[in-house]
């Protein structure tokens, strides 16, 4: 697998599978993009269980906050990491023991051995991506706004 270039269908597939997503690291804080991305997943359909130590127990967004993965009591199909790439090893091991079917990292997110070890597990990896912007992405919902589109430039107009 490249993991600098994930084709259309295969990001495609993968959320097509998706119907549970734990959310590693997410964050009761209105303002931080998990916030963000776990609400607009959830406005798709899909159920997003946070997982985060501190906040377990608690609630965001309607879901009950979990100390860790394992402590799931459903079946994931993604784990979604808004971790750190030092912090994604004990992650993808946890995500191989529990069944998920896909370890996703969010943007700015990477390391190959972690997804090197989920790839040998069975598990379909992605880095260095967010579900929300693909989805968004590939339902063509960014281009209604002008994102993408060649309507709205920052590059400075040629005068004719």
């Amino acid at each position: 697998m490249n993991h600098d270039s994930y084709s259309d269908d295969f990001i495609r597939a993968i959320l097509r599978e998706t119907r549970v997503i734990a959310m590693v690291g997410a964050s009761p804080n209105w303002n931080r993009p998990s916030y963000f991305a776990m609400k607009y997943l959830q406005a798709k359909g899909y159920r997003v269980i946070p997982v985060n130590p501190r906040e377990a127990g608690k609630e965001i967004l309607g879901e009950k906050v979990y100390a860790d993965l394992a402590s799931i009591p459903v079946k994931v199909d993604m784990v979604d990491c808004f971790r750190n790439s030092d912090s994604i090893p004990p992650i993808a091991e946890d995500a191989i023991k529990i069944g998920a079917k896909v370890l996703w990292m969010q943007l700015g997110v990477r390391n190959d051995e972690a997804a090197a070890r989920a790839e040998d597990a069975g598990l379909k990896v992605v880095m260095n991506r967010c579900p929300k912007i693909e989805y968004g992405r590939l339902s063509r919902e960014i281009g209604w706004m002008g994102v993408n589109t060649g309507v709205i430039s920052a590059k400075k107009q040629q005068r004719v």
